[in-house]
């Protein structure tokens, strides 16, 4: 998938689900999506993000997107809460 986010828009490639607690126990089917991932790419707008920044996000923003087995999401710059360091 080739896109480029406009303006003040980031896509994040949406980190994967925990499967496993910290004690070692398996978590079938949780559900849960984390609000973390990769920063692919970036509007011209944006200024305190960068590509390859990992990041945590609003929960319930953004657009969805899925190609194959991954998932992206599509944000405003604001809607970054934190950067990973």
């Amino acid at each position: 998938m080739n896109l480029k986010p406009l303006g003040d828009r980031i896509i994040i490639k949406q980190a994967e689900a925990e499967t496993t607690s910290a004690g070692g126990i398996i978590i079938p089917g949780s559900g849960e999506k984390p609000n973390q991932g990769e920063v692919l790419a970036i509007g011209t707008k944006c200024e305190e993000v960068k590509v390859g920044d990992v990041v945590l996000y609003d929960g319930f923003t953004g657009k969805e997107i899925t190609d194959g087995a991954n998932d992206f999401i599509v944000v405003k710059e604001e809607d970054i809460t934190a950067i990973i360091k």
